[in-house]
């Protein structure tokens, strides 16, 4: 399986900042309606929502890597994965 390619590296907006926005922002939300309505269930949803973002974010990255190489290196060291400044 192959994610869509993109011709340039995309670095400006949000992934200025950060290398995944969709995938943090979908976080922040599963995060939010577990807040909301705290349950054993919604507990177990969060953490395996959490788990597939992450795993798909390491997915996309090795990918990246294949594709743009170095470039996507030195973008990795001047970002962040999910929240800015810290994770």
């Amino acid at each position: 399986m192959t994610l869509e390619k993109t011709t340039p590296l995309v670095t400006g907006g949000p992934y200025r900042f950060i290398r995944h926005p969709m995938y943090a922002s979908l976080m922040c939300f599963t995060w939010g309606v577990f807040l909301k309505q705290i349950s054993l269930l919604s507990g177990l949803l969060v953490i395996l929502a959490s788990l597939a973002l992450y795993t798909t974010a390491i997915f996309e990255e090795r990918e990246n890597l294949r594709n743009f190489g170095n470039q996507y290196v030195e973008y990795m060291h001047r970002t962040r994965r999910f929240i800015p400044f810290l994770f």
